[in-house]
């Protein structure tokens, strides 16, 4: 199975680790999306916009520790999207962005030039 990373997961970010054992597939951008930075963390919801990301192939087991890592108290929940290395899972974020601060660019990695 595969999944789309777009923040905190991504090569070189904080929760990185969790990917170990995935298998990196390419550089992805999911349309309709737009992304919020959460503090230390994004969150996309759809809407105009664009969420830049990774496409990795996954194992049922990281899949089992993403989604507790994820969808524990309903902060975000897991979405089927179509990819070029096939269909994946994304984790779209479920409660209110109002007066999150509004990532323009869609790429997490350009965080702090929208920080307030």
């Amino acid at each position: 199975m595969r999944i789309f990373v777009y923040g905190s997961l991504r090569r070189k970010q904080g929760n990185s680790h969790w990917m170990t054992n995935a298998q990196w597939l390419g550089d992805f951008v999911v349309e309709n999306h737009r992304l919020y930075s959460l503090g230390h963390y994004p969150g996309a919801v759809p809407g105009e916009g664009s969420v830049m990301g990774e496409v990795y192939r996954i194992d049922a087991a990281t899949l089992g520790e993403l989604d507790a890592l994820r969808t524990a108290g309903g902060e975000y929940k897991r979405q089927l999207i179509q990819t070029p290395y096939g269909s994946a899972w994304m984790y779209v974020y479920q409660r209110s962005v109002e007066g999150k601060v509004f990532i323009e660019s869609g790429n997490w990695l350009d965080r702090d030039q929208y920080q307030k």
